[in-house]
């Protein structure tokens, strides 16, 4: 008789998800983490939360950039399409082919957090952390979809956004990552889904000047968070110069 299989224990389910991440393999790493899910439990550590969105960020960073180059192919062919209509046919099929797949991974993500991870979470960090990574994914269906299903979509990700931003201002320092991340992808989606560059401009300098103000009287458990903080700082400022410059220009 054969010998039953033991059950991988939590930290080798890690390492092979780590592994994974190395090759960049990032389903399995993606499958190593729904593993530790279904045989553990919902509430995962630090390591192990960054695996999965890391991993669900570089697949759909890539169908992402993938659809906007075909989509502009494909817009670039509208004007010819009496000259090569089988062409047009083609790049249509592919760029819906790319939506399927971006539709899929993102609705992947979503369930997991609607099912397992946010009623897992802790008040606090952990659960902004997953609030913002439902309102970015809702956000990236919203980009790419038809009128109907954009607007939807646009809604889900504001109502992420609008409770993951509620909580960290009452939960997280204003110099916090995460907080500071939730501020510049809340300030995304106002500019570039919901195209209000005011609203976006009003919300970055909010996150901005407040995180200026705490940097003198920072908490000092974020030391070693502070490298994160200060680059996301950077990223806002540059946004709000691009962003008032494009308001003035259309003044």
């Amino acid at each position: 008789m054969a010998p039953s299989k033991a059950r991988p224990t939590r930290s080798q389910l890690l390492f092979l998800a780590d592994l994974a991440g190395e090759a960049g393999r990032h389903e399995d790493v993606i499958k190593q983490i729904k593993l530790i899910i279904e045989l553990f439990d919902a509430q995962l550590t630090i390591d192990e939360r960054n695996l999965l969105s890391i991993a669900y960020k570089n697949i759909t960073n890539v169908l992402r950039n993938s659809w906007r180059t075909v989509d502009n192919i494909e817009k670039s062919q509208s004007s010819r399409q009496a000259m090569m209509p089988k062409q047009h046919i083609l790049t249509r099929r592919q760029r819906q082919r790319i939506e399927r797949e971006l539709t899929n991974t993102c609705k992947d993500i979503v369930l997991l957090l609607d099912r397992q991870l946010l009623p897992a979470a802790k008040q606090g960090e952990e659960a902004v952390f997953y609030s913002k990574m439902k309102g970015d994914y809702y956000r990236y269906l919203a980009e790419f979809s038809q009128k109907k299903d954009r607007d939807r979509f646009a809604d889900l990700s504001l109502n992420a956004y609008k409770l993951a931003y509620k909580h960290a201002l009452t939960t997280l320092h204003p110099i916090h990552p995460t907080r500071l991340g939730l501020a510049l992808n809340f300030a995304v989606f106002y500019h570039d889904v919901k195209k209000s560059p005011d609203r976006a401009c009003h919300l970055a300098k909010s996150a901005f000047d407040d995180a200026i103000l705490s940097l003198d009287s920072s908490d000092p458990t974020l030391d070693p968070v502070l490298r994160d903080s200060l680059t996301i700082l950077q990223i806002l400022r540059d946004d709000l110069i691009l962003w008032s410059a494009e308001m003035q220009n259309t003044n």
